[in-house]
């Protein structure tokens, strides 16, 4: 089940799993990271774990303890959301049309470079 869990993050599903304060463990560290004392003298950065599944996000996206916090949990409950509907979840839907759609992109432009190098031959050939 872990290669279904790298496709949480940054996703608009809605039929997600809810997820409880009571569940959730949160702890606020030190981010790493470029930043230097910003980074260094702040706990900005979100630790969230979901205490039933054992799930665990790090979060330190923005300097906002309160905004790493949303993102954190937004993740989490993708994450969640992956580890107990597996392939019927929302999210793993939604990573397997993105990827088909880039595989779909990646051959059009494939083909279309083809095509100019093939026209580009045929205009060689015809200034001979």
């Amino acid at each position: 089940r872990v290669p279904l869990l790298q496709a949480a993050g940054k996703k608009n599903s809605f039929n997600l799993l809810e997820l409880t304060e009571a569940e959730l463990q949160e702890q606020f560290v030190r981010g790493d990271g470029p930043g230097g004392q910003a980074t260094n003298k702040t706990n900005n950065c979100v630790v969230l774990k979901h205490i039933p599944s054992g799930i665990v996000v790090k979060c330190h996206q923005t300097r906002s303890a309160e905004k790493n916090r949303k993102i954190a949990r937004e993740i989490l409950q993708e994450k969640v959301d992956l580890f107990y509907k597996g392939e019927d979840s929302d999210v793993f839907k939604e990573k397997k049309a993105s990827e088909k759609k880039k595989q779909e992109k990646k051959r059009r432009a494939k083909e279309n470079l083809e095509r100019k190098k093939h026209l580009k031959e045929m205009q060689q050939l015809d200034k001979k």
